[in-house]
């Protein structure tokens, strides 16, 4: 058996990003005492995986608050760009410390 020592090349099918990566907001050191909020498309199984996320960070984190998802409205379809845009003050009004993100699918 003969090893080439031919290159291939290969090109990305997909496009340039539509939307320039921005930088997260700083994370808290813990969670703490604080307030998370869930975010849900309304996809795929957010209703029973956020009662499992909350349960296994309140058995870590002492006073641990939750926000669910039905306070913010679904993050796909319909309204979304009206909910997205209100994200911002409605976390602020909240109180919401960190938000845990679920996209279905």
């Amino acid at each position: 058996m003969t090893r080439s020592t031919e290159r291939l090349s290969a090109l990305w099918p997909g496009g340039d990003n539509a939307v320039a990566p921005i930088e997260p907001a700083p994370r808290p050191a813990s969670l703490r005492a604080r307030r998370v909020g869930f975010l849900w498309n309304h996809v795929f199984r957010g209703e029973e995986i956020f009662p499992l996320l909350a349960r296994r960070l309140e058995a870590e984190f002492e006073g641990v608050e939750f926000v669910g998802f039905d306070a913010f409205g679904s993050t796909f379809g319909g309204d979304e760009h009206a909910v997205v845009d209100a994200l911002p003050s409605r976390l602020r009004d909240l109180g919401v410390d960190a938000v845990i993100s679920g996209v279905g699918a």
